[in-house]
This record gives structure tokens, sequence and C-alpha cells, in this order.
């Protein structure tokens, strides 16, 4: 039996791994040796590639699959290894889901597909016919924001009737959202619910969500899982302390610059200042000059763990 589904549901920090870059097609292995060992060392719960933060839309299918083997290598099943088969076509993601498979992932994750935007019921059947052909057990990514689409609870319910679907993330950073899903979902006590804002995970966590896929962990993995420990032990002193130290990772690092990209070249270029890897951008973006580099610098400087 997979894992995932013996241990179900799956809980904790799962962080959302940047892609490390040296070019637009070239990846930066040494990078992310150092990520995952990073990561490993800081307690995370399991490890979650080519979603949002891992820029995968912007990735050639070359080098998405070159991600999946080196995390798998590094990993050496040391931690759940989840993989985002977000595409267009319904084809190309079930091929990434059995790369996935055959290099040893334990679950595949898809957000809709987002050019055409699917109805609720287009969604029942697009999932239906994907989750007939995966090899992995699925985890449902709610990204409105990126795929013109949001899943409805009751949407959610339906697909969720194939016990190979496993779990749910969402990234609407709308809690009154998230529990409406767990209201439906609540006869399925082994049916992950996992939030992607880390500005709302421990809020998350008090309401009986089962934890985070926080970017920010990829920088600071120790307080991410300080901060769902406490929620998880209702310790709300901890947790209030925890969350002004992400309000302030939240509200510097991640909002120089403009436009939607703010957050993944802040995260990647802090990433580069803590010399973990590489902190080149895929196109269309651009890594930081030295302007916004030395606003990153003294935003590191002065978070206190």
């Amino acid at each position: 039996m997979n894992r995932l589904i013996q241990n179900a549901p799956l809980s904790g920090i799962i962080p959302p791994l940047v892609t490390p870059l040296l070019d637009n097609d070239t990846l930066d292995v040494k990078g992310l040796e150092n990520l995952i060992e990073r990561l490993i060392a800081g307690g995370v719960h399991g490890l979650f590639i080519l979603g949002t933060t891992g820029e995968a839309q912007s990735l050639s299918y070359d080098l998405r699959r070159q991600m999946i083997v080196e995390a798998s290598r590094i990993n050496n099943k040391r931690l759940p290894l989840l993989v985002c088969i977000t595409d267009t076509s319904l084809t190309e993601s079930v091929n990434l889901a059995n790369y996935a498979a055959k290099y040893g992932a334990d679950a595949v994750v898809s957000a809709p597909p987002y050019y055409f935007a699917p109805s609720q019921v287009e969604l029942v059947a697009y999932y239906r016919d994907l989750v007939a052909q995966l090899p992995l057990p699925l985890f449902l990514y709610n990204m409105p924001s990126h795929t013109k689409v949001n899943f409805a609870p009751e949407t959610i319910r339906v697909i969720a009737e194939n016990k190979n679907v496993i779990g749910f993330k969402d990234s609407s950073a709308n809690a009154v959202y998230f529990q409406s899903v767990l209201t439906a979902m609540k006869h399925r006590p082994d049916f992950a619910m996992l939030v992607g804002p880390e500005e709302i995970t421990g809020e998350v966590v008090l309401m009986g969500g089962h934890g985070g896929i926080n970017g920010g962990a990829n920088m600071f993995p120790e307080l991410y899982v300080r901060m769902y420990n406490a929620a998880k032990a209702e310790d709300l002193e901890e947790l209030r302390r925890l969350q002004k130290t992400i309000m302030q990772i939240s509200t510097t690092i991640y909002t120089v610059g403009k436009y939607g990209s703010s957050y993944l070249k802040g995260l990647k270029c802090a990433l580069g200042l803590l010399g973990v890897c590489s902190n080149h951008v895929a196109a269309p973006f651009y890594k930081f000059e030295e302007p916004e580099v030395e606003r990153i610098r003294r935003a590191l400087s002065e978070i206190k763990l």
C-alpha cells in the first residue's frame, strides 16, 4: 500500500520547493541538494515539487522530469515526495505522473487546466478521467488566481468519492471557503486538508486543517515547523509570537518589486543571499537587480528567529 494512503492524512509542513536554476533550462543540482538537506534538517514533513513556487509552467518538460529525478535521488525516500502535474493537457499530466511514479514519488498534485476555464460539471468529469489513469494518489490543488476557477466544496466531495483522491491544497487565501471544504469533507477523516498561504496556516490548523504548503519554509523550515507544532498543540502564546515573524517575512521579502512576481523573486533572492541556491528566476521574469537585492538583504538581517 502507498505510504501516504496508509498514513493518511498527510499532516505538517510540506514546503513547495523552488526550482533552483542556473539559467532558463539548467537545473542548479548543487543548490537543490542544499535546499532539500536544509528542509529535512529543519524537520519538515514532506516535499512538494513543481508547484507554483517551483515555476513549473515556465519550465520545459525535460527540466520538469530532471527535477523529479534529482529531487527523488536526493530525498532518497526520507520524506513523502509530492509532484505537481498541472497542465493544460490531460495526456501530459498523465505522462508526468507516470514519470513521477517511475522515480519513486508518493503522490501527485493537480490544479485545474488553466487556459479554458472549466465549469464545475466539467471539473468533475476531467478529474474522473484523470484519476482513472494515474499510477499514484492525487491531491487536488485550488489556485483560482492562476486557473480562473475555484473548486466548489461539493465538487471536491464528488471528485473525492474516488479513494485515490487523498487530499486538497487550497491557495485561495479564503479562510471561510477553507472551512466550507472542511465541512464538506468531514466524512473523510483520511483526507488531508492543507493550505498554501503561510499567513493563515496557524489559523487553519486551529480550525482542524492538517498543515501548510508554505513557501517561506524554503528559507526557514524550523520556523514554520514550530508554527505548525504550536497550532497543533493549541499553544496560542507561542503561535502569536511566531506569527509576528511570519508576517514580517510576508510584508518585507514578498513585497519588493511590482506585479505578481514579487513573492517568487523575493524568495529566490533570499535563498541566494542565504547561500542555498542560485537566485535565477525563469522567464518571463528576471532576478532582482542590486537595489532590490539590498532591500532583501536588509529584510533578512532584521528577521529574528
